[in-house]
């Protein structure tokens, strides 16, 4: 039996989101034809990196793809190509989806060959005022732009991956550097970061087996290094982003440590994304696979993280392809998991919940008149459910498990392993 209390008329925190994603799912005739399941589960965010396939499908976000000649005059509206960019935000946009801009490039998996794009800019100060003048487009109208709200610009990507950067250590710290004092000074008022880390599998015993030792201290000299870097020379930063494909267990512990490491370091007010995640990523498609990602955004939710964006929202390509089917384009599990977290989101208030099973994850909402419960069983066996606190005569069960993707279940009282539970009242 697990006992769940439930106080609602204590507001612990405001809901966060949780339920932000990676690249949106382009694909059809239109390219934008499955934006729709955006809207309807109400991702708030759309983080733009790895946009549209490998060199960013050579049309999409990558600054070469924007920014095309590099000894070109950065203030001339003519060298920039925005066109198919454009496209993309301004249909994210109509879908009610913030995006989440990179500054940088795609991944290059086959660097080992040749690497194209991902070697440090040969000149840091043009790159920061090209950042400059896409960021003008999107948001001041500059070349025939728009004045969109984005409020997120991440300076590149997994700099301590050699797929991702060919650079050293402190060739990135600089370029970070030059381009977050060159943007805070010409943008107060949005947020800079950086760096969507490797994350910090080293911290995890045993560590996973595909984790290579100097990959494990390399991730964790990163870490140490950029900040005593940009608090030795005073570079501003508004958020910090890292990435995780542990579970949810081992990806709590992750976010644990970097509270507590951004603290001593004198960060401890410091906004942090997990803005890439996905727990046992090549189970997508399965019931385990949803329960993770429910239990992942509630404990997210509960700790110190602010935003998580899922990879991927793509439809097309395994094994990241957590919420869509790569036949079909159709919804699986891990969207509705997404979804069912959002209905607690808009509520607005995280409210006080004690759960006294270990594997349990249970996270409640409220705006005072409506409330909702989110349960993820990853206990290993089935739970009887025992809810103090709330009358749940009248309220309403969806579950998501093997069978049923978030489906009305008036009486779910009991959760089977790897089930996830909606309750609105």
């Amino acid at each position: 039996m697990a006992t769940i209390r439930l106080d609602l008329q204590k507001a612990e925190k405001v809901m966060k989101p949780m339920h932000a994603g990676g690249q949106p799912p382009l694909g059809g005739a239109s390219l934008t034809d499955f934006f729709h399941y955006l809207t309807e589960a109400g991702i708030p965010y759309s983080r733009l990196h790895d946009v549209g396939g490998i060199y960013g499908g050579n049309r999409f976000v990558d600054i070469p793809n924007i920014f095309c000649d590099f000894d070109a005059d950065e203030t001339d509206p003519a060298n920039y190509d925005f066109v198919f960019t454009d496209y993309l935000i301004n249909a994210l946009v109509k879908a009610g989806v913030e995006p989440y801009f990179r500054l940088g490039v795609t991944i290059e998996n086959h660097y080992w060959i040749k690497s194209y794009r991902i070697d440090p800019p040969k000149d840091y100060a043009k790159w920061a005022r090209i950042c400059e003048h896409i960021i003008r487009h999107y948001t001041e109208g500059w070349a025939n732009g728009y004045h969109h709200t984005i409020t997120y610009w991440e300076v590149w990507n997994e700099p301590e991956n050699e797929r991702m950067w060919t650079g050293t250590q402190e060739q990135y710290f600089a370029l970070y550097d030059t381009t977050a004092k060159h943007l805070k000074a010409c943008f107060p008022h949005l947020k800079i970061g950086g760096y969507g880390s490797c994350g910090f599998y080293g911290l995890l015993s045993p560590r996973p087996a595909w984790l290579r030792e100097e990959d494990a201290e390399k991730f964790m000299s990163y870490f140490h290094g950029f900040f005593d870097y940009i608090k030795t020379h005073e570079t501003p930063i508004d958020f910090y982003s890292w990435h995780s494909y542990g579970s949810t267990r081992d990806t709590v512990q992750m976010a644990d440590w970097l509270h507590e490491q951004l603290v001593t370091k004198g960060f401890g007010d410091l906004e942090t994304h997990l803005n890439e995640w996905d727990p046992f990523a090549g189970e997508f498609g399965t019931a385990h696979h949803s329960a993770e990602i429910a239990a992942m955004m509630i404990a997210m939710q509960k700790g110190y993280t602010d935003m998580c964006c899922i990879y991927d929202m793509r439809t097309n390509t395994a094994p990241y392809c957590p919420l869509f089917d790569i036949r079909t384009h159709k919804p699986i599990y891990g969207y509705y998991a997404l979804a069912a977290f959002n209905r607690l989101y808009r509520l607005g208030n995280q409210v006080s919940l004690t759960c006294d099973t270990d594997g349990l994850y249970a996270l409640a909402a409220s705006d005072g008149a409506r409330h909702a419960m989110l349960l993820s069983n990853l206990s290993g066996e089935k739970q009887s459910l025992a809810i103090e606190g709330a009358d749940l005569a009248d309220a309403r069960y969806y579950v998501l498990d093997t069978e049923r993707l978030l489906s009305w279940a008036p009486h779910a009282k009991e959760m089977e392993n790897n089930e996830v539970v909606l309750i609105e009242w």
